[in-house]
């Protein structure tokens, strides 16, 4: 057994219904087979344990694995493609690079940017966005299992309005994604997620598809886009025409949406789709940089909130700004901020809890990880910024652990990441 000890940050009960951050300058985890299974002051828990090795977290923080909801797979060497709208971006930078994930060569080299990137930010759980090919997915799974990471991912399937090499056909799509599934699915820490790439780009017959998958194979998730851009939703809508209500009914009809559902953005939402989301328990996954870079708007969390949705972070990778949860927690509160009058007012509590605890529930992984309390894995960063740094200067100066909390998101990044546990096991 090893006691880790430090200053240890994290959010078991929900900030939203007025929960506080729970934070302790010198506290103990006392860790047995990657459980944690005692916790208390530092004096306490050494007492208990006068002969467990001691591992001191100096000059730092520690807080619960952050937990990604929407992060591409083949985005990740397409960073930076500023200046240009959704559906633009998607033409001129996403999808030329996710074609070449054709090559598994090429697609092995990814996965293992993406998975190293992951770590590096902090991220111990993931909801990955996979890629069009069968082979690039069953490399991610491979990767990822052997890396220990919690990962969820599938086989994105389209068939019009993409690149005709990334295009598939509905029983192509089946029979690829029941064999991954079945490979994969519940095998250590994976878990497999239908994923069509979004309704603009799939076919009614492509999420009859999609449903079937979800009917055949017990448990899988389901995670997809909604309502990003304008643009978007009005092409949707002219595509799926009368008999469906909005784009949110181009996946309720089919099936779709439920407590194992992810859907990412959401920044233009009706209101029935709003109270639809909540009366399924579909989660929707806040990508705050990658709204902010293409322009697609301002989320309306308190919207979300007042209706009742779920919600958690998601870094989105190409067209946000890298893998750190921090930053888009950042990001999450300037969006806020500048919805003066009806947006959310986020506290320190509020972004760790979006990027832990919150993630954790949405995935369905709230009973094993998310906060440190007795009895979760202990999934764990410390961030511990380098000696007279800006953020390492302002940790020494912060007044509280919210203050410091909240010091950490704003000047915090993945150079400042020092280690990384999941299940008590060390990642970097």
């Amino acid at each position: 057994m090893t006691v880790y000890r430090g200053f240890v940050a994290d959010t078991p009960d929900d900030p939203f219904n007025g929960a506080e951050l729970r934070a302790e300058t010198d506290a103990a985890l006392l860790v047995r087979d990657g459980v944690i299974v005692e916790r208390g002051s530092a004096t306490t828990v050494l007492a208990n344990n006068p002969d467990e090795d001691v591992v001191t977290l100096d000059g730092g923080v520690l807080v619960p694995g952050m937990v990604d909801t929407h992060v591409h797979l083949p985005q990740v060497r397409a960073i930076g493609g500023l200046g240009m709208p959704l559906l633009d971006w998607l033409e001129h930078r996403a999808l030329p690079e996710e074609a070449r994930l054709a090559d598994d060569a090429y697609a092995k080299g990814v996965v293992t940017d993406l998975l190293d990137g992951l770590a590096r930010a902090g991220t111990t759980s993931a909801m990955v966005f996979g890629a069009h090919f069968s082979g690039a997915v069953d490399e991610l799974f491979a990767q990822a299992g052997a890396s220990g990471l919690r990962v969820t991912s599938g086989l994105v399937v389209s068939d019009r309005m993409l690149r005709d090499d990334l295009h598939t056909t509905p029983e192509r799509a089946y029979a690829e994604s029941v064999e991954l599934a079945r490979r994969w699915h519940g095998h250590g820490r994976l878990r497999y997620a239908v994923t069509p790439r979004f309704a603009l780009s799939t076919t009614r017959e492509m999420l009859d598809v999609c449903e079937q998958v979800v009917r055949d194979v017990d448990g899988v998730w389901f995670t997809s886009h909604l309502n990003e851009n304008p643009r978007e939703i009005e092409t949707v809508n002219e595509l799926f025409g009368p008999g469906y209500d909005d784009y949110l009914d181009c996946y309720d009809q089919h099936g779709l949406l439920g407590e194992r559902s992810v859907l990412a953005h959401d920044v233009h939402p009706t209101d029935r789709e709003l109270q639809r989301l909540a009366a399924t328990g579909t989660v929707i996954s806040h990508c705050p940089t990658s709204n902010a870079s293409l322009g697609s708007g301002l989320f309306p969390m308190r919207r979300h909130l007042d209706h009742g949705v779920r919600l958690a972070l998601g870094s989105d990778v190409c067209a946000g700004t890298g893998f750190s949860l921090l930053k888009e927690g950042l990001q999450a509160y300037f969006a806020q901020q500048l919805l003066a009058g009806v947006g959310v007012r986020l506290t320190a509590a509020h972004l760790l809890w979006l990027a832990t605890r919150a993630g954790a529930l949405g995935l369905g992984l709230g009973d094993e990880v998310g906060d440190l309390s007795v009895g979760k894995a202990f999934d764990a960063v410390w961030v511990r910024p380098a000696e007279g740094s800006t953020l390492a200067v302002n940790l020494q100066h912060a007044v509280d652990g919210p203050d410091a909390v909240a010091r950490v998101f704003a000047l915090g990044t993945p150079g400042d990441v020092e280690q990384v546990w999941v299940a008590g096991s060390p990642l970097l």
